[in-house]
């Protein structure tokens, strides 16, 4: 697994980023049914924010996931907690497998989203509000690093449902770090200047 980003274009990318998010096991973006159209319609609209940007993930240079990262402040995050300086927020869809599922794949995915953001020296935080039904990405931000602080209510990203509960989580750097063995973490932190 090597795995690179690049900036989502809206109209190249959205039969890829269709494929995924019209799919059942992606309910919890509220795309299912969607047409290709609606999915260059919203990723133009992300494009447009300034504060919303949409990054495809690449594995050797294969389309394998879609990350999202925004501004707390600027998203209605903000009527629902104290955003703090540094806070900086995320989505994350892994792609559906090809073939047999790869064990550790979805887990090595999330660690290079997480790596990605802590990039920047800036990011003293990573903030995720997902669906509080979505157990499994529950679980699979626990793994990273992620601590709940409470379930928490947003605007409906399902046009079936008047609001979306979604379980507020927040992960810093040194709790996403303490979840990596030692040969992962030594070089995350030296890029930044860390000590061990």
């Amino acid at each position: 697994m090597s795995f690179t980003f690049r900036p989502v274009d809206p109209v190249a990318d959205a039969a890829v980023l269709h494929s995924w998010v019209s799919q059942e096991y992606a309910r919890f973006w509220g795309m299912v049914g969607c047409a290709e159209q609606d999915v260059v319609e919203e990723y133009s609209k992300i494009a447009a924010t300034g504060h919303h940007q949409a990054f495809l993930g690449l594995d050797d240079g294969v389309p394998a996931f879609l990350m999202e990262r925004y501004r707390p402040e600027s998203s209605p995050l903000a009527d629902v907690y104290d955003v703090q300086p540094g806070d900086l927020g995320m989505h994350l869809l892994v792609s559906p497998p090809s073939g047999d599922p790869q064990p550790g794949f979805t887990t090595a995915v999330m660690q290079a989203v997480m790596q990605e953001l802590f990039e920047d020296p800036e990011t003293r935080r990573v903030v995720v509000e997902p669906d509080a039904r979505n157990h499994k990405i529950h679980a699979l931000n626990q793994k990273v690093g992620f601590r709940p602080h409470g379930v928490v209510t947003l605007p409906a990203v399902d046009p079936s449902e008047d609001h979306k509960q979604g379980l507020l989580s927040f992960c810093t750097r040194e709790d996403f770090l303490a979840t990596l063995t030692p040969i992962l973490a030594a070089p995350a932190a030296a890029t930044r200047g860390e000590d061990q």
